[in-house]
């Protein structure tokens, strides 16, 4: 997902973007939805959330 598409996700969700780095306002999104902060933190092949927005981007 582009930058903007996140910034968008992010507006919806009340996350203010600020000039945080795409892994750092996707974990903000997650807290702001009360999921696990575990984007790209190498977690993706036992998370357990298959349909996660973000799956294809977290390695």
């Amino acid at each position: 997902m582009k930058m903007e598409e996140i910034k968008a996700v992010a507006r919806v969700r009340g996350v203010k973007s600020g000039r945080m780095k795409k892994a750092e306002l996707v974990r903000a999104i997650q807290q702001a939805e009360g999921n696990n902060q575990c984007f790209v933190t190498g977690q993706a092949d036992r998370c357990g959330q298959y349909e996660c927005l973000w799956r294809e981007d977290c390695d």
